[in-house]
């Protein structure tokens, strides 16, 4: 029984030589897919269904694709967006968690986020991006 399962193993591995395969944004579109999957189960919206099976035609058109160029720009720019994203939530949560014992502010020459210990009362401070030194209380 070992060999039928390594045989369709290998089958399916030289298959597989030299297309594109799963990145980011595949397992995204699969995530996505998987929710409006459930969704269009039980709303029953035919639109919905389309864009349920036109995401799924998309996803195993790049999985099986063998244009790696094209494939790796449409990654890197996904990743390029969402990079973006979770840099903001990454840096909101950080704030949220230093909030009792730092004080976050901006330099008034380029807007470069900066934090000082509280409780220093008012301190002189120089932007580690623009070297603009200024007072500022904390």
């Amino acid at each position: 029984m070992r060999n039928v399962f390594q045989r369709i193993g290998d089958g399916f591995r030289r298959f597989m030589t030299g297309r594109y395969g799963s990145d980011q944004l595949g397992l995204f579109l699969s995530m996505a897919l998987i929710v409006l999957l459930v969704l269009s189960m039980f709303l029953r919206f035919w639109p919905l269904q389309i864009l349920v099976w036109a995401l799924f035609f998309y996803l195993w058109f790049r999985m099986l694709s063998r244009n790696y160029t094209a494939r790796a720009r449409e990654n890197e720019r996904f990743l390029s967006l969402t990079g973006r994203i979770g840099r903001f939530f990454r840096v909101r949560r950080s704030r949220f968690d230093d909030r009792k014992t730092y004080t976050h502010f901006r330099c008034p020459g380029c807007g470069q986020e900066l934090r000082a210990p509280k409780g220093k009362g008012r301190i002189r401070v120089t932007c580690s991006k623009c070297g603009r030194q200024f007072e500022t209380k904390v």
